[in-house]
């Protein structure tokens, strides 16, 4: 590795931020954690961040020479905010940006897809993370962990299709790589887990495991939409849908050895990450 000056992490307290943020600071490099209420993180400074605050951008790259992006959550077009700070982070000394994307958008694809496409020409040093769906969204406060703990039940449209779940934690040893090895991978990355699981697959182990009985509701594309709608934007949620439709017709059943060539390790089981925060929780 080489030897860093500063790295920005937005989103410093969401599930890969704080994790990314985490690992950095063990490994011995000097971060800023950026958040909006500036939670403290172990051994990073603080720093208040907001994308739709442009004043407060200065004062949180002062001194950064690497930032890992997380794009402000929910916006349908993350580019019109994401842009201008990015061409501030060059001016301000910035020389290696990575990119959280996901592996359903392309580059040049919607949403933060317009941010992948302009980061090579924004940056000698780069990376897009394009990681498959978390396995905490079965464990955390995502919709699905909520349905699960309340209803033992996951909602969603992707029928029988299987995913490549990832733990956020190989997702984040992934990043800290992209930040801070001698070259910096200059690419965009497929991020998996081991396994290609459905949903049916999920609720297995998730039964398996807890003891709690757990079932995978199958919705249409229209029934699921419309239950988003109650959580989030209905622009958001057509599209969180369409994902769901675009896993049933087999898009993101794949797997990559991308974790294992980047860490030197390999990315853990969706059950081992159960039976983790099951002692943790214990």
């Amino acid at each position: 590795m080489t030897t860093a000056g500063i790295t920005l992490v937005i989103g410093a307290t969401g599930t890969t931020g704080s994790r990314t943020a985490a690992q950095l600071t063990a490994a011995g490099h000097r971060v800023k954690a950026a958040s909006r209420q500036a939670t403290l993180v172990v051994g990073a400074e603080p720093v208040p961040f907001d994308w739709y605050d442009p004043a407060a951008h200065a004062a949180a790259l002062d001194g950064v020479d690497r930032v890992y992006l997380i794009p402000p959550l929910g916006d349908s077009d993350p580019a019109a905010t994401m842009l201008p700070f990015l061409h501030q982070a060059r001016t301000a000394g910035v020389h290696r940006a990575v990119l959280l994307s996901s592996s359903a958008i392309p580059e040049g694809g919607p949403a933060v897809g317009t941010v992948h496409q302009a980061l090579p020409d924004l940056f000698r040093h780069w990376a897009v993370l394009r990681p498959s769906w978390f396995m905490q969204n079965f464990t955390g406060t995502h919709a699905h962990a909520r349905s699960i703990r309340d209803e033992g039940s996951i909602w969603t449209a992707a029928e029988s299709g299987r995913v490549g779940f990832i733990d956020a934690d190989d997702i984040a040893a992934v990043a800290v790589r992209a930040l801070t090895d001698e070259q910096a991978p200059n690419t965009d990355l497929v991020l998996t887990g081991p396994e290609a699981l459905s949903h049916d697959d999920i609720a297995t182990i998730v039964t398996e495991v807890t003891g709690h009985p757990v079932v995978h509701r199958r919705l249409s594309y229209e029934e699921m939409r419309d239950r988003l709608t109650t959580q989030v934007p209905v622009e958001f949620a057509a599209m969180l849908a369409d994902m769901d439709r675009a896993i049933a017709n087999g898009v993101e059943d794949r797997i990559t050895d991308t974790v294992q060539r980047l860490t030197g390790r390999a990315p853990r089981t969706f059950r081992a990450l159960l039976e983790r925060e099951m002692r943790c929780n214990s």
